[in-house]
């Protein structure tokens, strides 16, 4: 008991020796959230609980693993690491898919449904409306990505679609009979193709546990579930938790109420406000010793987020009493903005704080493109967080496709994606050989008296002996590595083999089907596709992240799920400085720190965005946002203020400009936490320069000179 207690405050130890009623931890940024929830999963361990009966849901993977690897730490006296290795740990949705291919037979539902991440999931959506007649020119429509998002926000917020379109997409509203044709439509294509979207792993997580039967199996497994970041919770998450532990016993969730910033994907900040109201006899516990920042810059972040009319009362404080009081920065214009920036950044360098240890946060992504030049001229390296994600380069999503179609063969968008990379098959003939799979129940032997165009009839024949050995896989123990395969000849990943014996490697796992898959599919990369090296290690990587995974169902799942970040995929020219200053919108900075945080364009109609500005609960949102950027800095926060904007016109910038107010969330009051400075560069005057008065003098007596 000693060492798991060891190190803790008084209020996290408070939440840590909490016993089985419902427990809400209000954590304050920088207060040590991660480390108060560590502590009290390795103390549930210690007190007797099964490790078996805990379920972590936090809202990343790498969230989940990292504080298992914590709790393994805390408890190798009592073997740690097989013990948190046996807890529940994962997202939401990972959680879902674990327990519906399990127990989904109980509501009705195939243990071999097939996850469609976002991506395809909006291509599947527009094949459905395009089916419709929805996208004729005639009057404008949705786009797929639109319509995606408009499906994706009533079905979390369990909002009708009117309310959604009202609050969310009023631009759309004139669509709302058209939009129900299309979502009832696109549900029903699911059903026939066994696809499951990211929200549908929601809803048959909700009905699984709103089942008499199943939802009592569900609910016995687990004496104590830990939920992280419960502020960026949707309704429909919280409505599951409700199901899962009704009267709250053994349940605990943390999270910060001045950091939900997520309402456009539908998290609701109601959920953490009101859990108190919803679970009665509810402690709560709130953390409010900060770790991070200097008490200067504290004082600051602490009078942004008091006027807020929706959050938990709290006020974080620190034992760093010294520290530079945070800047406000006047610049006369985004150019000066940049300039200051470049200087500042370069002053902190000098000083030992290096390039990454900097960060500029911004509203919106465009917020930094003139900044990006200035930063370029200065040869000064960066990263901005964002961009192309591994599973939507086109490269990651062909092989996904064929690995996809040979587990499920009902599935129309990664089946149409795949025969299209083949030279002489368009969309039609690809949605005929789709719909003459369906008719022969998904055996692939249909296509064998197919003709093929003449320019991919070799090609043609390769890619379906491949898919009749990766489906035979699958039905012989639901993917690869469920059974050593029959016939001799195979070439295991990293062998010789030409395309010809791709079939063949199928059989012999899962790291060797998609080694099959990429040499079948590499020389059709290579004529499609640039930049053709760093798309092939892109492969490459897949191959050795399947040789993790047993069967190909997980394998899918979990890519889908949660996706690697990055890929290599048209990336910029390598370099070898290895400091590089980071970018990033403020969305994409939370949870992360550094020592000193410029956080730029602080001019209402900016922050808070003007698109954002029509009700109380946007403008509070608003707030938290400007909160979070603030409270990223450790040591140094600037927070630079632009007075004039100009106009543009066709990527050209005019002479016409207007003057901005600076951000509301900054009144007066407020604005007397913080140092107020300009961006003007301090000059250094020249030897022998006259003095001001000396100056002003030499100008008249030439001006008296011209009369003479």
């Amino acid at each position: 008991m000693g060492i798991i207690l060891d190190g803790l405050n008084d209020r996290q130890r408070d939440a840590v020796e909490h016993g089985s009623e419902p427990l809400l931890i209000i954590a304050g940024a920088g207060t040590g959230k991660t480390k108060t929830l560590v502590h009290r999963v390795a103390r549930l361990i210690d007190s007797g609980v099964d490790p078996s009966r805990i379920l972590l849901m936090t809202f990343t993977r790498r969230a989940a693993g990292e504080m298992l690897r914590r709790v393994g730490q805390l408890l190798q006296s009592l073997d740690g690491r097989s013990l948190s290795q046996r807890i529940w740990g994962g997202t939401f949705h990972a959680t879902a898919t674990k327990l519906l291919r399990t127990h989904g037979d109980l509501i009705g539902l195939r243990p071999d449904f097939t996850i469609h991440d976002r991506g395809d999931s909006e291509d599947f959506l527009d094949v459905v409306r395009t089916e419709l007649g929805f996208a004729r020119t005639d009057r404008r429509f949705p786009k797929k990505g639109t319509c995606m998002a408009i499906y994706s926000h009533a079905v979390n917020s369990q909002s009708p679609l009117e309310e959604t379109l009202l609050r969310h997409f009023p631009w759309c509203i004139d669509d709302v009979d058209d939009l129900k044709k299309l979502f009832k439509a696109y549900v029903d294509r699911k059903e026939d193709a066994a696809i499951l979207d990211y929200d549908d792993l929601l809803l048959f997580f909700h009905g699984l546990l709103d089942d008499p039967q199943a939802g009592v199996r569900i609910r016995s497994r687990f004496e104590c579930v830990l939920v992280d970041e419960y502020q960026d919770t949707n309704r429909l998450q919280a409505e599951t938790l409700r199901l899962l532990k009704p009267e709250g016993v053994g349940l605990t969730v943390v999270g910060d109420d001045a950091q939900s910033i997520y309402s456009f994907r539908a998290a609701s900040i109601r959920n953490i406000l009101d859990f108190p109201a919803q679970f009665p006899g509810t402690k709560v516990v709130k953390l409010e010793q900060n770790y991070r920042s200097t008490a200067p810059l504290l004082a600051a972040t602490n009078a942004v987020i008091a006027p807020s009319s929706q959050r938990f009362e709290k006020r974080l404080w620190s034992t760093r009493a010294e520290g530079a009081m945070p800047q406000l920065v006047q610049c006369m214009d985004e150019t000066e903005q940049a300039e200051f920036l470049v200087r500042q950044v370069l002053e902190h360098r000098e000083q030992g704080v290096g390039l990454k240890r900097q960060a500029i946060l911004f509203r919106a992504s465009h917020h930094s493109v003139l900044l990006e030049a200035e930063l370029a001229r200065a040869r000064i390296p960066f990263v901005k967080y964002g961009g192309l994600k591994f599973v939507e380069a086109a490269h990651v999503k062909d092989m996904l496709a064929i690995l996809r179609l040979a587990e499920n063969p009902r599935d129309l968008v990664s089946g149409t994606r795949a025969l299209m990379l083949l030279p002489g098959i368009g969309p039609k003939r690809a949605r005929q050989l789709m719909d003459q799979l369906a008719e022969h129940g998904g055996q692939f032997s249909a296509w064998d008296a197919v003709r093929a165009p003449d320019e991919c009839q070799e090609v043609w024949r390769e890619m379906t002996r491949l898919l009749r050995r990766l489906a035979r896989d699958a039905q012989r123990g639901g993917g690869a590595g469920a059974s050593e395969p029959s016939g001799a000849g195979q070439t295991g990943a990293g062998g010789t083999s030409g395309p010809a014996d791709a079939s063949q490697a199928a059989g012999d796992g899962l790291a060797a089907q998609v080694d099959a898959v990429r040499r079948f599919y590499q020389p059709l990369l290579e004529q499609r596709y640039d930049n053709t090296a760093a798309r092939i290690r892109d492969l490459e990587q897949m191959e050795q992240v399947a040789s993790r995974f047993q069967d190909r169902p997980t394998f899918l799942a979990e890519i889908a799920l949660d996706p690697p970040n990055s890929t290599q995929d048209l990336a910029a020219d390598p370099t070898l400085d290895d400091d590089q200053l980071v970018l990033s919108t403020i969305h994409s900075a939370k949870g992360l720190e550094w020592d000193a945080v410029y956080v730029i364009h602080a001019a209402d109609g900016n922050i808070p965005v003007d698109l954002a500005t029509r009700s109380t609960d946007e403008i509070e949102e608003e707030r938290r946002l400007f909160y979070v950027a603030l409270t990223r800095a450790k040591n140094w926060l600037y927070v630079c203020h632009p007075l004039r904007y100009y106009q543009a016109s066709r990527g050209t910038r005019l002479d016409r400009h207007s003057f901005s107010q600076l951000t509301r969330f900054l009144p007066p009051d407020i604005v007397a936490s913080f140092q107020r400075r300009t961006a003007v560069a301090p000059a250094v005057p020249a030897p022998n320069t006259p003095t001001p008065d000396e100056k002003r003098q030499e100008v008249r007596q030439r001006s008296r000179a011209m009369w003479n």
